[in-house]
C-alpha cells in the first residue's frame, strides 16, 4: 500500500545498463521497473537517457566499430554523405512520437497505476532525431516533450538534432524541469529552468566519469534552490545516479545535509528521492539565491556565440 505524507514527493530513480538495442525488450523491462516503483510508493519514474532505444547510433563505417567512431576526432564523410547510408536511414526509422505504441504503452501503465514518468528516447525531429524526455502524468498524458538542447556535436552525438528551449511542466502542482546529460555541463542549463519556474529538475544520463559531474549536480541544487534527480547507467565508471535536494541550512543557519542518495557505479536498481515540497517553498520564498539580486545587465556577454581559443573545436560531422 502506498503510504506517504502529502507534501513528499517522491521520485524512482532506475540505474541500469540498457536491455537491449530493441524498443520492444526496452518497453517490456521499463514497464516492470515502473510497476516496481509504483509498490515502492514513488510519484515519478525517472530512466536514463535514451532508454527507449538504448543510446545507440549507426555503424557509418563498415570498417570501424562505434568506439572507433567516437575516438575519432572528426568524421571525414559530410552530413549528406551519412544521410544516404542505409544504416542512418534505419537508425533514424526507429525515432517515435507521442502516437508510437511503444510509448502508447507507457502512457496507459502510467493511467493504470496513476503514476508519473520521464520516458527517454529517440523521437522525430524536424531533419533529425532528437534526443529527447517526455514527461508523463499521472493519467497517462505527455503532458511535456523537451528535446537535448547541449548535444555532443564533438562526437557521434552531433547526428542528432538539438532541442530549441528549456521547458518547464507542472506535474500535479510541481513544477518541473528537465535536462538530459551533457546539458549539465553547461550552468545556464539550469539557470533557465530556474527562471522558468522549475522546483525540481530531473537529469536522464548516460556517461562515465561521474565524480566530478555528480559534485556539479550538487551545486546547481544549491545555486538554483531548485531539487535535482539524476539517473545514469550502470557500468564502471558510470551510474552514481544521485539526488539533492536545495535547503542549504536551517533557519538558525546550520548547514544540512543536501545529497539523499549518490548511488555506486555498477548496481542495477531502483533509488528513492523524497523532497519535502513544502519545505522547499519555504526556503525558495526566503532564501537570497535566485533571481532577486541578479545583475542581468552584466551578463549581456552570454548571448555573444563567437568561440575563441583554447576553446575552438570541430563539429564531429559538417
Amino acid at each position: 500500500m502506498e503510504v506517504h505524507m502529502e507534501n513528499q514527493f517522491r521520485v524512482a530513480v532506475i540505474q541500469a545498463n540498457y536491455p537491449s538495442s530493441k524498443c520492444e525488450i526496452n518497453t517490456k523491462v521499463g514497464l516492470q521497473y515502473i510497476k516496481n516503483a509504483k509498490k515502492m510508493g514513488a510519484d515519478l519514474v525517472l530512466f536514463p537517457e535514451c532508454w527507449l532505444h538504448g543510446y545507440q547510433f549507426p555503424i557509418i563505417k563498415d570498417c570501424l566499430s562505434i568506439s572507433d567512431m567516437y575516438e575519432m576526432d572528426q568524421c571525414d564523410e559530410t552530413m549528406e554523405c551519412i544521410k544516404q547510408k542505409k544504416s542512418y536511414q534505419e537508425w533514424v526509422n526507429q525515432a517515435v512520437d507521442e502516437e508510437s505504441d511503444y510509448v502508447k504503452q507507457f502512457c496507459s501503465v502510467a493511467k493504470e497505476l496513476h503514476i508519473g514518468i520521464v520516458l527517454t528516447a529517440y523521437t522525430k525531429g524536424i531533419q533529425k532525431p532528437r534526443n529527447s524526455a517526455m514527461v508523463i502524468d499521472k493519467n497517462g498524458n505527455i503532458i511535456m516533450t523537451y528535446s537535448k538542447v547541449h548535444t555532443c556535436d564533438f562526437s557521434l552525438e552531433s547526428l542528432v538534432e538539438s532541442g530549441e528551449e528549456f521547458k518547464v511542466c507542472d506535474f500535479h502542482g510541481i513544477k518541473l524541469g528537465v535536462m538530459i546529460c551533457y546539458d549539465r555541463e553547461y550552468p545556464e542549463s539550469a539557470r533557465m529552468l530556474m527562471l522558468k519556474g522549475a522546483e525540481i529538475i530531473v537529469v536522464p544520463n548516460s556517461c562515465g566519469g561521474m565524480k566530478p559531474r555528480v559534485q556539479a549536480l550538487s551545486t546547481r541544487a544549491y545555486e538554483n534552490m531548485t531539487g535535482v534527480v539524476m539517473a545514469n547507467t550502470a557500468f564502471e565508471n558510470g551510474g552514481n545516479s544521485c539526488a539533492f535536494q536545495p535547503i542549504a541550512w536551517d533557519k538558525d543557519g546550520k548547514e544540512q545535509e543536501m545529497a539523499l542518495f549518490v548511488a555506486d557505479a555498477t548496481s542495477e536498481k531502483i533509488y528513492m528521492a523524497e523532497f519535502d515540497m513544502d519545505a522547499i517553498k519555504d526556503y525558495r520564498s526566503s532564501e537570497m539565491m535566485g533571481n532577486t539580486f541578479r545583475k542581468v545587465k552584466a551578463y549581456a556577454g552570454f548571448l555573444d556565440n563567437v568561440v575563441e581559443p583554447p576553446f575552438v573545436r570541430n563539429r564531429w560531422v559538417e
